[in-house]
Parts: structure tokens; C-alpha cells; sequence
């Protein structure tokens, strides 16, 4: 299984390199897979790759429901294992 990241663009760099904003932290990234980038774009970030653009609407949708997952995951941590009953 592999995970993609929602990240905006914030600057284009030479060498078909970008640098990216999600949630206040900042990266590095190539931008060799995918054409037409320009400042204020999403795309899709795995490994250190742009692998796709997508709109805002997206972006955000993804983000937000990354949000709570990482939310829910959080709060299972400290609750007790469920056994099952086999």
C-alpha cells in the first residue's frame, strides 16, 4: 500500500524542483512526473515525487479527512484492546 500527500506549491525551484506547504512544514520535491506546475497548486506528493495535481476542493477534502483519521487513531491509542470472542 502506498500513501500520497495533498501539498501546495509555494515556490518552483530550478531543476524541476519545488518547494511545498502542508500543514506549516516545508519540503523539497521533484517535479520531473508531472507538467504544468505553478505556485498555488496541489499535488500529490509520494517519496519525494509530485505523482499528480489536484484541485483545491480535493486538497482539502483529503486533507481534511487525513485529519481525522490521524485524530481517530490518536484517541484509540490509550483505550483497551477489544478481544473477540472465538
Amino acid at each position: 500500500m502506498c500513501l500520497a500527500m495533498p501539498v501546495e506549491v509555494i515556490e518552483l525551484l530550478p531543476g524541476a524542483r519545488a518547494r511545498v506547504n502542508v500543514d506549516g512544514v516545508t519540503r523539497e520535491i521533484s517535479l520531473a512526473l508531472v507538467d504544468d506546475v505553478a505556485v498555488g497548486d496541489f499535488v500529490l506528493l509520494h517519496v519525494g515525487f509530485a505523482i499528480g495535481k489536484l484541485d483545491r476542493d480535493e486538497a482539502d477534502a483529503t486533507l481534511r479527512d487525513l485529519a481525522a483519521l490521524a485524530e481517530s487513531a490518536g484517541s484509540r491509542v490509550d483505550a483497551p484492546v477489544e478481544e473477540s470472542a472465538a
